[in-house]
């Protein structure tokens, strides 16, 4: 057995792969990297909760030593931004969802103009 491959025995076996992988695998080869997965798009969203917490953490503790009133805003604050993380959070949900609907839709329409 020879150390090097025959690049003749993998152009055919290349061939049969993406023969047998179908015109769905050769669409999607060229579109990694474009979508978003599940963990990258959970992880923006975590982050987005917690600059919102942080944020609003310290606002409100910012605000208290100056005012001298320290839990009262602190507490204000880090609510509000909880809150205004949780709306990014869900502004977020709500793009990522229209982005896969719409591509589902495309992928749809493809589908359709080939069949017929």
């Amino acid at each position: 057995m020879s150390d090097n491959p025959d690049p003749e025995r993998l152009r055919a076996l290349e061939a049969r792969l993406t023969k047998l992988r179908g015109p769905e695998a050769e669409r999607n080869s060229g579109e990694v990297g474009k979508a978003f997965s599940a963990g990258e798009v959970g992880w923006r969203m975590v982050t987005e909760l917690v600059a919102g917490l942080l944020i609003g953490f310290g606002l409100g503790y910012g605000l208290d030593v100056l005012l001298g009133t320290l839990p009262l805003f602190l507490i204000i604050f880090t609510l509000l931004g909880f809150i205004a993380g949780v709306r990014t959070m869900m502004r977020s949900a709500r793009d990522v969802q229209a982005k896969q609907i719409s591509g589902e839709g495309a992928r749809k329409d493809e589908d359709g103009r080939r069949g017929s």
